[in-house]
């Protein structure tokens, strides 16, 4: 047993991996997509046991309860838990304890690997288990904590599955003893943020836009209107509220939106579906609309939906470039909540240059 080593499989590996994990595991090989990272023991060179490690389940009451985060930034922390997505034992190496020992090995090197390959760390590892197949005895012996069944729904195109027929045991791994902690604080630790901040959105949140940006004067003409103002400014916050930065940015978010979550913000409907503002109108929209008035309409969601702050912070920035006709240039002062890092308020100011 101690001779046993897990590491990453190489390229040119990769075939027979798949070719012996389709053969032998229930859910067969599986497509590597996005960040994933197979993983192989051998014991002398021989292949011993094999592992997937992916993109963590984007829900999970189970697991989100033993982690105490807010769903608002759940979204945002995703990427910090991986799911073994795979774990088998090929058929020659049933013996006793290989299986704790080979994840064990496995989880040593785990985050040290993902840090390398993708470039952000890592700090708690979950899994889903099959009562009707298993009972965890390999994750258990490996100090891995069972933390509730799933609601047992699947993913499918439109969202998902409307019956639960395969409810799973999920167990949890931190990779940090104080993984709970940081993961569920309301400001995340700067070492441990991917890119831009994100939110999750509710499907009541996305809805209650819509009434927030219905009297805002249009700056369009009314001939060749496509898409209401209150659904494009809707979008529009909703995409900036779930990380997305620049006009393309947002339009791609919009592009990805599915068809239940169009009809949410009242898209435009034709025989083909429900249609999304183009980056075009997005832009034209948000370069003309008025901006005091939706700064108050941004100002009076914050009230209703934001989470209380402990205290305020006082932030000011120079626009570059921002000249007005007598020469001045444009200062812009903010209100931040501490906790919640929304951006409650905002005034303009400027001096002489």
């Amino acid at each position: 047993m101690e001779s046993v080593v897990v590491r990453p499989v190489v390229r040119s590996e990769e075939p027979r991996y798949q070719e012996l994990m389709q053969a032998h595991h229930y859910l067969g090989s599986g497509p590597k997509v996005g960040e994933t990272l197979w993983y192989v023991a051998t014991r002398d060179e021989e292949w011993v046991a094999l592992l997937s490690f992916s993109a963590a389940a984007w829900k999970c009451s189970a697991r989100d309860r033993w982690i105490g985060w807010d769903f608002r930034f759940q979204f945002d922390r995703l990427k910090l838990v991986v799911n073994n997505s795979r774990f088998l034992i090929l058929p020659d190496w049933h013996r006793p304890n290989m299986g704790s020992k080979v994840l064990s090995l496995c989880v040593r090197r785990l985050a040290d690997d993902w840090l390398v390959r993708f470039g952000h760390p890592l700090l708690l590892l979950e899994t889903f288990v099959d009562p009707k197949r298993f009972r965890g005895t390999v994750y258990r012996a490996a100090n891995w904590v069972y933390v509730g069944n799933s609601r047992g729904f699947s993913r499918t195109r439109d969202g998902y599955s409307t019956s639960a027929p395969s409810p799973k045991m999920v167990f949890v791994k931190a990779l940090r003893s104080d993984a709970q902690k940081v993961l569920s604080r309301p400001i995340l630790d700067p070492s441990y943020r991917t890119g831009a901040p994100k939110m999750q959105l509710a499907a009541t949140h996305s809805q209650s836009l819509l009434d927030l940006f219905a009297d805002i004067p249009d700056p369009r003409r009314a001939e060749g209107r496509r898409h209401r103002l209150a659904t494009i400014l809707a979008i529009a916050a909703a995409a900036t509220l779930c990380g997305m930065r620049g006009y393309k940015a947002i339009s791609d978010w919009a592009t990805h939106l599915g068809q239940k979550a169009r009809k949410r913000f009242s898209c435009r409907h034709t025989d083909e579906g429900y249609i999304v503002p183009s980056e075009y109108i997005i832009r034209n929209v948000l370069i003309r609309v008025d901006p005091d008035s939706l700064d108050k309409a941004l100002q009076h969601w914050n009230a209703v939906h934001a989470g209380n702050d402990s205290c305020l912070a006082i932030d000011g920035k120079t626009m570059c470039n921002a000249i007005d006709e007598g020469g001045r240039q444009t200062h812009i002062m903010s209100v931040v909540g501490h906790d919640t890092k929304i951006c409650l308020t905002q005034k303009k100011s400027v001096a002489c240059r």
